[in-house]
C-alpha cells in the first residue's frame, strides 16, 4: 500500500502543459519565420540535418525528467508489513432515509444534506470507534460495511443520494434487518444504530423491529430532520428546478417531519428521539453517548513499517535529463542511411 507524504508537491505538474504550449508555439513560429526566409527545398539544402522528431523526443525525455523528480518531491511510501492492531471502541452505523423527501428545503440547504452534516460531523467526534453507513428509501442499501476508517465514511457519504436507490418509499423495516448484518463481533457489548430520517411512510410493523433489534444488544437512536409545517419536494433535471413534485390531483406535495414515528420506534427499543435541525445538538449528544459508552476490544488489519521510495523515481527522473543532455537534435547518421520512413524515395 503507498502513502504519499507531501502531495502539495503535485501541484508543479502544471508546469508540464504550460512547457508542451510553449514548445508548440516556439514550433509554429520557426515554421512560420522559415517559409519567410525561403522555401522548404532551400531549407533542406541548407539544414539537410534538422530533425523536428530528434527535438520531439528531447522535450519527451525532459518532461518525463521533471515528471519524476516532482514525484520524488512528494516522498511516495509504501507498506511493507500488513500488522493487526488491537483497538477499542464500539460499534455505530448510520441510517440514512434518502427518500425524495429528505429533498424538502424546508430546512437550510435541505433535509438530505442537513442530515449528512449531523453524521459527519458525528464521525469526526468518535475515536476508534468503527462505523458503518446504510442508506434507505424504498428499499435499503449497504453504502459501506463497517470499518474504522473514518475518512472513507465520509467521503462515501458525500455521494449518498435517492438515485442510489431503486425505488422510493421509506423502508425502515428493511435498513434495520440489514443493520443487523453490520455487527459482526459476537464480543461487542455495545451497538448503536442511529436512524435519520423525518420520520414520513414508516411502516407499522417498525416499532417491533425496532424492538427485536433492541433485544439483541443494539441501542437505537432516531434524529428527525425538518419542520412540522413541512415544505414541497423539488424537482430537478440536470441539476436545474424544473417544478414541484405534485400528486394524482396535479397539487402540489407538502411533505411534513413525523416526529411522533421516530419517537415510537426510539421508545419501543429503549433509546431515544434527538431533534436534528440543529447540527450541533444531536452531534454533542451522540458523541457524549458513544464517548461514555463501555468500549470493547476489537482487532483491525493496517499497513506498517512504510519506507520512501522517492529514489526510484529521482534516478529515473536524473537519467531522462541525461538522455535529454546527450540526445542531439541533428539528424542520426545510421537512421538517415536506413531510411525508415523512405523520405528519400519520397523525394525522388
Amino acid at each position: 500500500m503507498y502513502r504519499i507524504e507531501e502531495p502539495t508537491y503535485f501541484y508543479l505538474l502544471t508546469i508540464i502543459p504550460a512547457m508542451i504550449v510553449i514548445f508548440l508555439l516556439v514550433l509554429w513560429w520557426k515554421k512560420r519565420t522559415q517559409r519567410k526566409f525561403s522555401n522548404s527545398t532551400l531549407l533542406e539544402k541548407l539544414a539537410p540535418n534538422a530533425s523536428t522528431f530528434k527535438t520531439t523526443i528531447k522535450l519527451i525525455f525532459l518532461l518525463l525528467g521533471i515528471t519524476f523528480l516532482i514525484i520524488s518531491l512528494t516522498n511516495p511510501k509504501m507498506g511493507t508489513k500488513l500488522k493487526t492492531v488491537k483497538r477499542e471502541g464500539v460499534d455505530v452505523v448510520f441510517a440514512l432515509d434518502v427518500s425524495k423527501s429528505m429533498l424538502a428545503e424546508d430546512i437550510a440547504p435541505n433535509r438530505l444534506e442537513k442530515a449528512k452534516q449531523i453524521i459527519s460531523k458525528t464521525i469526526d467526534r468518535l475515536g476508534s470507534d468503527r462505523v458503518g453507513i446504510i442508506i434507505y428509501a424504498g428499499n435499503s442499501y449497504p453504502l459501506l460495511p463497517i470499518t474504522t476508517d473514518h475518512a472513507a465514511a465520509n467521503m462515501f457519504l458525500q455521494n449518498a443520494n435517492p438515485d442510489m436507490v431503486s425505488s422510493q418509499g421509506t423502508a425502515i423495516n428493511e435498513a434495520l434487518e440489514l443493520a443487523k448484518t453490520y455487527y459482526n463481533n459476537d464480543e461487542q457489548t455495545n451497538r448503536f444504530l442511529i436512524i435519520i430520517s423525518d420520520g414520513e411512510d414508516h411502516q407499522e410493523e417498525t416499532k417491533q423491529v425496532a424492538q427485536n433489534l433492541a433485544n439483541e444488544g443494539v441501542k437505537i437512536y432516531t434524529v428527525g430532520v425538518g419542520t412540522e409545517r413541512g415544505g414541497p419536494i423539488p424537482m430537478r433535471l440536470n441539476g436545474a428546478m424544473i417544478g414541484y413534485k405534485k400528486d394524482n390531483k396535479g397539487e402540489t406535495v407538502i411533505t411534513k417531519r413525523v416526529p411522533e414515528v421516530l419517537q415510537g420506534i426510539a421508545d419501543a427499543s429503549n433509546g431515544k428521539y434527538i431533534d436534528g435541525n440543529i447540527t450541533e445538538n444531536p452531534v454533542s449528544e451522540i458523541a457524549e453517548i458513544i464517548a461514555n459508552a463501555e468500549k470493547s476490544e476489537f482487532e483491525t488489519k493496517q499497513f506498517s513499517d512504510y519506507k520512501d521510495q522517492f529514489q526510484w523515481f529521482l534516478v529515473l527522473g536524473l537519467l531522462f535529463l541525461i538522455m535529454d543532455i546527450f540526445l542531439f537534435e541533428k539528424k542520426t547518421k545510421w537512421l538517415k542511411k536506413a531510411d525508415l520512413f523512405n523520405e528519400e524515395k519520397s523525394k525522388n
